[in-house]
């Protein structure tokens, strides 16, 4: 009779420790993001006009908090017959038109235009970038609502541009992406696919 009793009470102490370790469970998975991933597929198209891309992050307030990515032509431009090269985005004005006007890049200095910038992609394959919610300066960001741009010159003016705001108190998941098109380009619209931003 005795041991009956020690079974039940065991069994009831088991049953009451359920809830709490639900709650503890639950508590992990709402551990709030660390980190923000963006990726995408990319193919690399043929001729001029086209592979350029630029990865960035805004405040509310619309301002760049921090360019993750742009390619080098449109920061570097690329030298013609020997003369000092130009900016990419100053010879063509369509190479990633919404980055250069939001970043402001002509009050950049090189410096800090190299300081984001990277090679294009000779092969196609995924590229991926993280944001670990620091600004230019490398200080950690206010607590708010940030947004992430992704933006593609598929060709000369023929530009998307996928971008999803989120907070900084969100938890991990999937950001939700809209994209705008400027112009329909059947040829080159593979250049950037598969776009996502997930907070880790």
């Amino acid at each position: 009779m005795r041991q009956k009793k020690m079974i039940i009470a065991a069994l009831a102490a088991m049953l009451l420790a359920i809830p709490a370790m639900v709650q503890s469970k639950k508590g992990e998975a709402a551990k709030k993001a660390q980190t923000l991933e963006v990726s995408f597929d990319y193919q690399r198209q043929a001729g001029p006009g086209s592979n350029q891309y630029a990865v960035w992050i805004e405040n509310e307030k619309g301002d760049v908090v921090k360019t993750l990515f742009v390619t080098s032509y449109t920061t570097k431009g690329r030298a013609r017959g020997g003369e000092q090269p130009k900016r990419g985005y100053i010879v063509r004005p369509t190479c990633v038109p919404t980055w250069v006007k939001t970043v402001k890049a002509d009050e950049k200095t090189d410096q800090q235009l190299d300081a984001v910038t990277g090679a294009t992609p000779q092969a196609g394959g995924t590229q991926t970038f993280v944001w670990d919610f620091t600004d230019e300066q490398g200080k950690a960001v206010p607590q708010g609502n940030y947004k992430v741009v992704v933006e593609a010159t598929l060709f000369f003016d023929s530009d998307i541009i996928y971008s999803g705001t989120f907070s900084t108190k969100d938890t991990a998941g999937d950001i939700k992406l809209a994209s705008t098109l400027t112009k329909e380009d059947e040829q080159h619209k593979n250049m950037v696919t598969n776009v996502k931003a997930v907070l880790k």
